[in-house]
């Protein structure tokens, strides 16, 4: 008989947290849903009998939870249950015997869970309820995926009237993700309207909505993703899934951080999944003039003399030197001339971003000639380069980057059609 209930997988240590899990087990299940106990503890003896056991786990990542338990390392531990979990939990997702994950724990069973969570696809309804939800590494545990995480307010250590309000928040936010959520057809691209990503920042912003309305116009979908370092590398993730058709990355300040030791950096690879994928890209050296900070006392010593402003209480900008530039412009053309697909790099030749407009509190012609001269010079013909008499806001640049884009979108196709013919 066919079994037409939600599949919801509830990760906990069953050691310690066997009383939350039949709480929260409860209260899934009065809603026509089936759920799936796994166990991430290693050492207590379980409260609750499991659907798929510790040792289930810790095998699944090629270790034995007995060895676990008598090594006592707990680091060890956890990476091997992390793996274990993700192990698992991927199974069962490729089975069609997962429709959505919730995870219960405080610093190690939100690692454990969290990362069985982040194998996950986007799209599929992950809840984390954490007494780390509130503290600043909760930006680790999610990573680039689409987790819910939940405070617990209070420490996850017995029942009270805060904990049982929180359980059941939790529950019904992963009953009603699991109710609601489209299908996975429906999640797919249509392949009669192109995804593109485009990249975006503060100082960017107007650029992007103008690209996106453009784009719209045109029949495309649109990905905007902020560049915050976490954006880019979600975007490159979902470049290399085959999630994205075309990118119009007009925002490429990531770099500026790698470089310089900023807070938003996406890390190296930024900038190359497109062209290693071989999908149509025009960039834009958008706010690649700033490097970000939160609050001014994070400014590292060595960098407080330089131009320095403040973006808004929790973030200050650095301007970025003419070296610097030529760097970041060097690093630009070599990744781009190392794209399967020839790419268009477009120069706003008035500033990369509104801070860089003439009169800008980061207005410096010398250090933005620097990028493009470097960049230029590394490209050495293997991309296109557009140059224009404008700020990178100004309509102009929209329309230049859309109709680029939308040739190359069109180029593409025709390749297409073209390799399908039959051959004489």
């Amino acid at each position: 008989m066919k079994d037409d209930r939600k599949h919801i997988a509830v990760l906990c240590t069953l050691d310690t947290k066997s009383e939350h899990a039949a709480c929260v087990k409860t209260l899934i299940e009065g809603r026509g849903h089936r759920v799936i106990l796994i166990d991430i503890g290693v050492l207590g003896e379980p409260g609750l009998p499991a659907d798929r056991t510790r040792a289930e786990l810790a095998r699944a990542a090629g270790s034995e939870i007995g060895e676990l338990a008598l090594a006592a390392d707990r680091g060890k531990a956890l990476a091997i249950m992390s793996t274990g979990a993700e192990a698992v939990v991927m199974q069962m997702y490729r089975a069609g015997e997962l429709d959505g994950i919730l995870g219960l724990g405080g610093g190690s069973g939100t690692a454990v869970a969290t990362a069985a969570m982040r194998a996950l696809p986007v799209g599929l309804p992950k809840v984390m309820i954490s007494t780390m939800a509130a503290t600043p590494k909760a930006a680790s545990y999610v990573g680039t995926r689409d987790i819910t995480m939940v405070n617990t307010v209070t420490d996850l250590v017995g029942m009270n009237p805060i904990i049982r309000g929180v359980l059941a928040n939790g529950a019904g936010a992963i009953c009603g993700m699991v109710e609601i959520g489209a299908s996975q057809e429906h999640r797919q691209n249509d392949k009669s309207r192109p995804t593109v990503a485009i990249t975006a920042f503060g100082v960017t912003t107007e650029a992007a909505m103008r690209c996106h309305a453009l784009l719209t116009q045109h029949g495309c979908e649109t990905m905007i993703f902020h560049a915050n370092g976490t954006g880019g590398r979600t975007m490159e993730e979902l470049i290399a899934q085959g999630a994205i058709d075309a990118v119009l990355d007009l925002t490429i300040t990531e770099l500026a951080d790698e470089l310089c030791g900023g807070f938003l950096s996406a890390g190296p690879g930024r900038l190359e999944a497109a062209g290693k994928f071989g999908i149509p890209q025009v960039v834009l050296p958008g706010a690649i003039d700033m490097v970000n900070f939160t609050t001014s006392d994070t400014v590292p010593e060595r960098y407080r003399h330089r131009r320095l402003h403040a973006h808004s209480p929790n973030t200050t900008l650095m301007r970025t030197t003419a070296e610097e530039n030529a760097t970041l412009g060097r690093w630009v053309g070599e990744k781009l001339s190392r794209a399967k697909r020839r790419a268009v790099l477009i120069l706003p030749l008035r500033g990369f971003s509104e801070y860089d407009r003439t009169g800008g509190v980061f207005y410096e012609p010398d250090s933005d000639r620097a990028f493009i001269d470097a960049a230029a010079t590394a490209l050495n013909g293997h991309a296109d380069i557009l140059r224009l008499d404008a700020n990178i806001n100004d309509l102009i640049c929209a329309e230049t980057a859309v109709a680029q884009l939308l040739t190359l979108l069109q180029d593409g196709r025709s390749e297409a059609l073209a390799s399908d013919q039959p051959s004489n």
